[in-house]
């Protein structure tokens, strides 16, 4: 082989090295963007729960959900009137003091 035949064929590995390194390139930049666009959405997605959770919170106070109960129309029962009716062979509910989880 002679040294021009060497010369264009150094030019064309040269070149096709040099568009597989593009190529990867631009694979790698397109998953840098994806990730990003994912760590993005996560921030969101945290940011949401953070506010769900902190409504959740605030629904569950006693405060709350006295406030709603006057607004429709509900008032505390009087304990002298409020009437017991005791079924017989009924299983009592058993405790569960444990709240609520979001």
């Amino acid at each position: 082989m002679g040294p021009v035949a060497l010369s264009i064929s150094s030019v064309l590995l040269i070149g096709l090295m040099a568009l597989l390194y593009l190529a990867q390139l631009g694979q790698a930049v397109a998953a840098n963007q994806r990730l990003q666009d994912l760590h993005r959405q996560q921030i969101i997605l945290q940011r949401q729960d953070q506010d769900l959770a902190y409504q959740v919170a605030q629904e569950q106070s006693p405060a709350y959900i006295a406030q709603h109960a006057q607004a429709h129309g509900l008032v505390p029962a009087d304990p002298k009137t409020v009437r017991v009716v005791v079924i017989p062979h009924l299983k009592p509910i058993p405790a569960d003091d444990r709240p609520i989880q979001p």
